[in-house]
Order: structure tokens, then sequence, then C-alpha cells
């Protein structure tokens, strides 16, 4: 009889691993369900391998229409089970619809819904299912749901503001080295073999213009293209690291124009999130934990953490969120008020939408400025190199018209 391994979480939320005997998989899922162990993994013994799948295969969007459509089907009042059967039978993403076949499962096993979505911690990350938890504790799961879409919606539209800052300038800069390498490449040496023919004296702009042509031409052109390869290769396995990370952060954070979006970025997650968890009910110590890792900067991340540490030994939220210099004046002081009234969560909310919406501003200001500037750059560099392929002809033409 096959021996399979499992790794999954009990009842109380702690994770086991262990060995069973069962006819088949299913069999042996089934069995564990009936002790109330969530299965997040299991195989069978001796054939453990599987071909490694890369992200988690469900989109912040796809997650945020469910979440929707949960809190609504809580809400009508039709039993958990059946909403979860319900999703997951309409559910397009394959891979959503196995993750939430399997929370189904666990559920009808005896396990808690925020426990059966921790064996997925890839797609229900701590702040979803810790918000479920109290959802469940508080009876307002429905309330938490909503409250979850409506995060989950607001972080995608902040991604999306992200994105739109980077890939417009990106893009560009692709497409112009690659214009200019490719003119450097196949279109000067054609010009170089003219000139050769002539026997001119060639002008500063155009010697300059034809090394360029030549280095790329060469061997040495081979060599810097490996070279910035493994340099890009280098540099993300270095962010990787927990020193990498931060010390990238930093410089993003830096940056003239990017870093001050990417600061109101960062300051909209953190006080949307600690928001969100507050008025969900979650502890303050443990909201700030979660929305530590969570921040998505190094940088801020740090600083989180220091005011949690801060904020365990007996201090307030704000003083120490003054004292990391990450997060602006007028934020810290906001806290400071809604810490005193008691409003700490609709505080940080309205935060949340007044730095969502300067995010909103600040990207359509900043593509504004970087499109002319790029068509600029780009003609003068192009421009530039074509210019200089043709004075050796325009000096040829005029000594040519003086005779």
């Amino acid at each position: 009889m096959p021996v399979f391994t499992y790794r999954g979480i009990n009842r109380s939320g702690a994770s086991v691993t262990g060995e069973r005997q069962s006819e088949t998989k299913d069999q042996a899922k089934a069995a564990l369900r009936r002790e109330q162990i969530t299965v997040s993994k299991i195989s069978e013994k001796g054939k453990e391998f599987n071909i490694p799948t890369f992200g988690t295969g469900v989109t912040s969007k796809e997650l945020a229409v469910f979440t929707r459509q949960f809190s609504v089907m809580i809400d009508a009042g039709l039993p958990l089970v059946q909403c979860l059967e319900i999703l997951g039978g309409q559910q397009e993403n394959k891979t959503f619809q196995k993750i939430l076949t399997s929370v189904r499962s666990s559920v009808e096993g005896g396990a808690t819904l925020s426990a059966s979505m921790k064996a997925h911690e890839k797609v229900f990350d701590p702040l979803y299912y810790n918000m479920v938890e109290a959802g469940e504790t508080g009876g307002i799961l429905d309330t938490i749901l909503q409250r979850l879409s409506t995060y989950i919606e607001k972080n995608v539209k902040l991604k999306r503001a992200v994105r739109s800052a980077m890939i417009y300038p990106v893009a560009v800069l692709s497409i112009a080295a690659g214009v200019i390498v490719l003119l450097l490449w196949k279109v000067v040496p054609i010009f170089v073999t003219l000139f050769n023919g002539l026997d001119a004296v060639l002008p500063l702009p155009t010697r300059i213009v034809i090394g360029m042509s030549t280095f790329i031409g060469s061997y040495y052109g081979l060599v810097l293209l490996v070279f910035v390869v493994a340099a890009g290769f280098a540099i993300k396995f270095w962010y990787g690291t927990p020193q990498g990370r931060f010390a990238l952060d930093t410089v993003v954070l830096k940056l003239p124009v990017i870093g001050m979006v990417m600061r109101k970025i960062a300051v909209a997650r953190f006080t949307r999130t600690l928001g969100t968890l507050i008025s969900s009910g979650v502890p303050i110590l443990e909201g700030l934990d979660i929305t530590a890792r969570t921040s998505g900067n190094a940088v801020v991340e740090r600083a989180i953490s220091q005011t949690r540490k801060a904020v365990e030994a007996g201090r307030s939220l704000v003083d120490p969120l003054k004292e990391t210099d990450v997060f602006p004046g007028m934020v810290t002081q906001m806290i400071g008020v809604g810490e005193q009234t008691g409003a700490m969560d609709a505080m940080l909310q309205k935060i949340a939408d007044f730095y969502e919406d300067e995010v909103d501003a600040a990207v359509k200001d900043l593509l504004t400025a970087i499109e002319p500037i790029m068509i600029v750059v780009l003609g003068v560099v192009v421009g530039g190199v074509v210019i200089s392929m043709y004075l050796p002809l325009f000096s040829l033409i005029g000594k040519l018209a003086g005779h």
C-alpha cells in the first residue's frame, strides 16, 4: 500500500507534517480531513519531486472579485460551504478553483475558514486570513469581507499606478537603446566604407560615432552585452537579500521624482492596511506586524517594525513613527489626532484616501512631464548619430561647390 507524506495545519492553526498509508491520495486527504487537518501539500513517498511553479496563479483582481462576491453571499445568509461551492464552481481560473475546492473540503471537515485559507498562504496572505479570523470571532464575516474586497481593489489601483509610472519611461529608453544599437551595428559601417573610399578628413563627432560602431560590432561589444546581462542578474540576486533590498529601496525613495511617488504609495499602503486591520478588530501589535510584512518596501518595513517594538514597550504610536523620518509630518500629526480621539481606524482611512488621490495626480504629472523629455532625448541622440554621419558629406559637397 502506498505511503503519502503530507504537510498541513490542524484545527488550532499549528503546522503539522507526517506520513499516511492509504490506497489513493484522495483517500489519504479524506482521512486527514476527518482528523481536522487542512492539507496544504501531499505526495506519494519517493515521488515528491514536482516541477516548480512560479507565482500564485491568482491575480489580485480575481481575489478582489471573489472576496466581493463572497461577502454578498454571506450577507444574504447563504451557508459558508455553499458559498465556497458556488464560487469555486464558477471560477474560470483552474488554479483558483482547486484552491477554493480545497478550502471548502477543509471547512466541511470541521476546520475554520481562516485556518483553511492559511494553508494556501501564497493566495490568502497573512492580512487576509487574520482579518477573516477576526470576522469569524466577532461574527461579522460579511463586513470583514467587504472591507477586504475594498482594500484589495485599492491595492490593485496602487499597483497599477506604479506600473504606469515605470513602464512608459522604461519602454521608451529600451526602444531608444535598440534603435541606437541597430544604427551603430548595421547603418554606420556602410558610411565607414564610403568614407574610406573618399579618403576624407572626418570631424570629431563622426570619429566618435565610428569608434562606438566599431566597439559594438567587435568582440568587445559582445563582452559588454554579457556584462550588462550578468550585472542585471547580480542586482536581482542582491535585491533578494535583506541588505540589498534595503539598500535599493533606500535609493528608490531618494530618487528626484520617482522617489516622491513611491513614498506616497508606501504611505497610502501602510495607512490603508493598518486602518483596515484595526477597524476589523485585529490587535494593534499584530496589525503593525502584518502591515510591516506587506508594506512592499524594506525601508518602510523596518520603520514599522521599529514602531511596533516601541508600542510593545508601552509608547504611543505617533512618537516612534516621527522618529523613523520615513512618514511625512502631516501623516504623523493626523495619526496622533486619531490616537487621542480614539478614531484611529477612521483617521488612517482618510489619510489613505488622501494619498491615493495624491498618487493619481503625481503619476499623471509625471507621465505628462516625461513624455516630451523622452521624445526630445530620443530625437537628439538618434538625430545626433545620423547628422554625424552626414557631416563629412556636407564638407565634401562644400569643397566641390567651391571648385
